[in-house]
């Protein structure tokens, strides 16, 4: 073996060590916490507001004042069974909104009150922990007074952002022995309405700042459990990415190069994306949509299927690319006008099915690729195809569910991973032995 050679193995391993220390220290982190629900619970000093609160739909902001007669509201009750929790990310304590309380096809205004002694807690350096999960956005008044919120209630419509775990100090001129009126002013979209959505979803908590600061820090610990997969697999799709470029540079080798570094930076960017949403509120709910689904997400899908038709150096069909950028373009359109202006236009209505007809059109191209390439490459590309498979669950979840074969999310450690974040690691691990053993074929030539 030269020297040449022996450095580009050499790389490939280090890169593939790196990948799979990324991996131990994301099981390693999501297997450790400081504190359990259980400890949270047991905590007397931290006080949980389950209710029952009054509410009703509707707006008026008379309705955070303290004196306001709500005795004709109905109640909420939002006292979690014990060991529940969403079935996304895995937050603790998350119960149905109020669509499963007789409002399922509500969206807009609605809100909520309660009334806290506060004889049994010491009135000063008080603190309030607000719901990590609400559709979709909302205000915090204490006695009649605005605390803090998510989102922006400037305009005529708030602006949605993400929910993340928020603390917020009370006054310290409370009054010993008198109640605090707590109203959250909540606003969802009709665009969010689902059997179970609306509303407070998590249950807040009250108490001395330093005993809610311990729920505060488990509420982001989840939260940050719950997207660092978002994170950790865009690292390891760059550098699969510099792998395949810094082998292929300087080579007149067929294997893909250009075409799978792009699309595996597109799919870097559309994971990042759910946690730059989720943790850092840079860019509303609107703007993750247009940017992540809309844009990046068919450019994505689209540059797969160049990557693995040069992959497989398929010059036939001509036609191919011309329909892989037509169906990408045409996704990418009909999606922006959906999100944009859904109510507005005669395609807006329609757009999700013509999206799913799109998506199987790519699925579909996706497959015949595939087909088309193991046909050519023979048993040899055995390998291959089981990457492409991990890869192609990975990239089209819906379809994938559709089958009723595979779990879509799993929960390790009570933290969300879904079934895509376990697919796309398991693509690069596999896509990592691919290339070490193309290089060795490379090595005796």
């Amino acid at each position: 073996m030269n020297n040449r050679m022996y450095k580009r193995s050499a790389f490939i391993y280090v890169m593939l060590l790196i990948t799979l220390l990324l991996i131990a220290g994301t099981i390693v982190y999501l297997s450790h916490s400081v504190t359990t629900e259980q400890a949270l619970l047991a905590d007397k000093n931290i006080v949980l507001l389950n209710g029952p609160w009054k509410f009703t739909t509707g707006d008026n902001r008379l309705y955070s004042q303290p004196g306001f007669n709500d005795s004709a509201w109905e109640t909420i009750d939002l006292t979690a069974p014990a060991g529940v929790h969403d079935d996304d990310v895995g937050l603790s304590g998350f119960i149905p909104g109020w669509a499963a309380h007789g409002h399922a096809k509500y969206a807009g205004y609605a809100w909520y009150r309660l009334q806290v002694p506060v004889d049994s807690l010491t009135a000063t350096n008080l603190a309030l922990v607000a719901p990590p999960a609400v559709d979709e956005a909302y205000q915090l008044f204490i006695n009649g007074s605005l605390l803090g919120s998510a989102g922006d209630f400037s305009g005529t419509v708030p602006v949605i952002y993400s929910i993340r775990p928020s603390m917020f100090p009370l006054p310290e001129n409370l009054k010993k022995g008198q109640p605090v009126t707590i109203a959250f002013r909540v606003w969802m979209s009709s665009a969010s309405r689902a059997a179970d959505a609306g509303g407070i979803r998590i249950a807040p908590a009250i108490g001395q700042k330093k005993h809610v600061e311990k729920k505060y820090r488990f509420q982001w610990e989840q939260t940050i459990k719950g997207y660092i997969v978002e994170v950790v697999l865009p690292m390891m799709f760059i550098l699969l990415a510099a792998t395949i470029f810094l082998l292929n540079r300087g080579t007149k080798q067929t294997i893909s190069c250009k075409w799978f570094v792009i699309a595996l930076v597109l799919l870097g960017l559309v994971r990042l994306n759910q946690a730059v949403y989720f943790w850092f509120q840079v860019e509303s709910g609107h703007q993750a949509i247009i940017l992540g689904t809309a844009i990046l997400r068919p450019l994505m899908l689209g540059s797969w299927l160049m990557a693995w038709r040069e992959w497989f150096n398929l010059h036939q069909p001509k036609w191919l690319p011309k329909v892989i950028a037509i169906l990408a373009l045409l996704y990418l359109a009909i999606q922006l006008i959906g999100v944009c202006w859904p109510s507005n236009t005669m395609l807006g209505a329609y757009y999700q099915p013509i999206t799913g007809y799109i998506r199987l059109s790519l699925l579909a191209l996706m497959l015949f690729i595939t087909f088309q390439g193991i046909r050519k490459q023979g048993a040899k590309g055995l390998l291959v195809l089981l990457a492409l498979l991990l890869l192609i669950i990975a990239l089209f979840p819906s379809e994938v569910s559709e089958l009723n074969v595979i779990p879509g999310i799993w929960f390790p450690y009570g933290v969300g991973v879904s079934r895509g974040q376990f697919f796309y690691a398991a693509f690069v691990l596999v896509m990592y032995i691919v290339l070490i053993r193309e290089n060795r074929k490379a090595e005796l030539v």
